[in-house]
């Protein structure tokens, strides 16, 4: 197999208060380097790319609906490990030629960063989510 990993991309965790969140990590040090929006059943989440030396942490807030379940948890819950990769159409045919579990159909394209980016999941064996992500 032939899937070429660059590092770790960035860590995602679920928030239920994206402004307090964002002055959390601000407090450790953190900058926001992005901002954004994104879709989901019909309602709009909205998500934070927080940075310190080479580290990002994503922090999202889900749309109104999805959010009750976040609400409902008594601890801290991280959704994803990221990896940065330099193809992500031939990351993708890689790991799906290799019977990897892939959440998605096809890379995902979401209008983060600058130019966007593209991603996709697969699932480790303890239920893991792992992603894998191009900036384009």
């Amino acid at each position: 197999m032939n899937v070429k990993i660059n590092s770790f991309q960035h860590l995602g965790i679920p928030v239920t208060d994206l402004k307090r969140s964002e002055n959390f990590y601000k407090s450790l040090g953190f900058e926001n380097v992005m901002r954004s929006t994104f879709e989901m059943n019909g309602d709009t989440g909205f998500v934070s790319m927080m940075k310190l030396g080479e580290m990002i942490i994503e922090i999202y807030q889900m749309p109104a609906k999805e959010l009750e379940e976040i609400k409902n948890r008594n601890n801290g819950h991280i959704d994803h490990i990221a990896f940065d990769v330099d193809d992500i159409d031939s990351t993708f045919a890689e790991l799906k030629n290799n019977s990897f579990h892939i959440v998605e159909e096809q890379p995902v394209f979401l209008a983060f960063w600058k130019n966007g980016c593209k991603y996709f999941n697969i699932i480790g064996p303890d239920g893991e989510r792992l992603e894998f992500n191009q900036i384009v």
